[in-house]
């Protein structure tokens, strides 16, 4: 995406604004409307300019998409969020995942128990795996009750 200076950011630049630092200020300069911001990120690398001192100018106002771009940038990112938000609705959580969401659950609500739990939260800790957990399941839950051990309990079976 190229990048134009704006009247506020030529303002602030001329005032020496404290929302400039010097790095951002010597970027500043580079964007003509000619170059990209990764030609731009590229040139000042040496000066440790970041993307995020980039997005802190446009976010201020000193900085907008050249004419064209905007527009574009606009519909990358609406399809962008497409993309994932489909790929997240098909994404199936593997038993690995489930279980690496699912075990600190486990093991807060067994430690919760004191001494009354000692054991199981052992079994919880030393679960080793998505079944092994699973299995473990109906006896926090009796131990915890049914209403605490909803999150549990979704989050295995999800």
């Amino acid at each position: 995406m190229k990048l134009i200076k704006t009247e506020t950011g030529q303002q602030a630049f001329k005032e020496r604004s404290p929302l400039f630092s010097a790095r951002q200020r010597t970027a500043f300069i580079m964007f003509d409307g000619n170059k990209t911001v990764e030609q731009v990120l590229a040139a000042a690398a040496g000066l440790g300019l970041s993307a995020e001192d980039v997005e802190h100018m446009v976010d201020h106002g000193f900085l907008a998409p050249a004419a064209g771009e905007a527009v574009l940038a606009e519909a990358k990112a609406a399809q962008d969020w497409a993309v994932k938000t489909v790929a997240d609705s098909f994404k199936a959580h593997s038993a690995q995942d489930r279980y690496t969401e699912a075990k600190p659950i486990a093991t807060k609500l067994t430690a919760a128990l004191g001494l009354r739990g000692f054991r199981l939260n052992l079994a919880v800790e030393a679960a080793g795996g998505f079944e092994e957990l699973l299995a473990l399941l109906p006896k926090i839950k009796e131990a915890v009750g049914a209403k605490a051990c909803e999150e549990l309990e979704r989050t295995l079976t999800q």
